[in-house]
């Protein structure tokens, strides 16, 4: 196992110059850059000051020549500085990146939690009532747009109910808040983005666990442990639950890149100062060392992600085994 996890992370790094160089390209090719719109907006600018932007920037330079001046510094760990405040961005990064990885580990935790009893429950219960009501719930969460869900709970639990907060981490008090109050703030401020986050990704990991439980159930192992007289709660929790959970794994290794491409729509919208956020501001703005960066560290989360998800075939169902 060691030989293969060492072998896998070789084999990361070619991939992951290729992935950096595609996306170095691929982000030129949107119309402007930071000069365009640091002088467009600015009468006083003058052309001069323009080209003498796009030096200090390096931006004069062939992009061959500034993706190799990138991947010199990023293998020094240094993304660079901002073109908008002329912070580092690994600075920059490392402030958001606790927010949005926080953020998501809640909303992973909650899928879990109820998406595999759903799942569990509609493969026992097939073609029932309530299997078919849950089916008709988990079409609803496929075809709910994460932004509308988020603007509607805004409007009903933050407008009209004044029940929670729509923005932010805490309140504007909150540095007069201490122990539980604080803490009961700030439980607030997370719980609608949360949600949000985790209503998509509820419908289908509970669509996957049904559909995998529903073929473990039908082999033939499953059929001699109720011959052996076992209740149907020690064949589900002994023998069915643990060879289900194999998509569940291959999910949750293939959901780490929404880490941040779902973040930037609801930290946008409940102006959540996380990653999401941060890429959408720099993508505006035409940042190109910050979106280098952000993109990045999701190429490495996500990588990352998939050999976890392999390691954990391996240590779920023994039958796997690698050379």
């Amino acid at each position: 196992m060691l030989g293969y996890v060492l072998k896998r992370l070789i084999s990361m790094i070619p991939l992951l110059f290729g992935i950096t160089l595609i996306t170095f390209f691929v982000i030129r090719l949107a119309p402007g850059n930071p000069t365009f719109y640091q002088g467009a907006f600015n009468p006083k600018v003058k052309p001069e000051a323009v080209k003498r932007l796009e030096r200090i920037y390096g931006l004069d330079k062939p992009l061959p020549i500034q993706y190799l001046l990138w991947v010199k510094r990023m293998i020094r760990l240094d993304f660079g500085t901002s073109f908008v405040d002329g912070k580092p961005v690994s600075k920059k990064i490392a402030e958001r990146i606790p927010i949005t990885l926080g953020l998501n580990l809640l909303s992973m935790i909650l899928i879990l939690m109820v998406a595999i009893p759903i799942g569990i429950v509609s493969a026992m219960k097939r073609n029932s009532l309530l299997d078919r009501s849950l089916t008709v719930f988990v079409f609803i969460g496929f075809s709910t747009p994460s932004f509308w869900l988020a603007l509607l709970l805004m409007i009903l639990f933050g407008i009209k109910l004044h029940l929670l907060p729509i923005s932010g981490l805490e309140s504007l008090n909150a540095e007069q808040l201490h122990g539980l109050s604080l803490w009961w703030d700030r439980m607030k401020h997370i719980i609608l983005p949360v949600f949000v986050a985790a209503f998509g990704g509820l419908a289908g990991f509970s669509r996957y666990m049904r559909q995998s439980m529903l073929e473990v159930l039908s082999q033939d192992y499953i059929t001699t442990a109720r011959a052996k007289g076992l209740r149907e709660d020690q064949v589900i929790r002994r023998h069915a639950l643990k060879n289900s959970l194999l998509p569940i794994v291959t999910l949750l290794g293939l959901s780490v890149p929404t880490l941040i491409g779902g973040s930037v729509i609801f930290e946008t919208i409940f102006a959540i100062p996380g990653m999401g956020q941060l890429f959408y501001e720099a993508a505006l703005a035409r940042d190109y060392p910050t979106i280098m960066g952000i993109l990045t560290i999701g190429a490495i989360l996500t990588l990352l992600g998939n050999l976890m998800a392999d390691i954990s075939y391996a240590l779920i169902d023994p039958r796997i085994r690698y050379r």
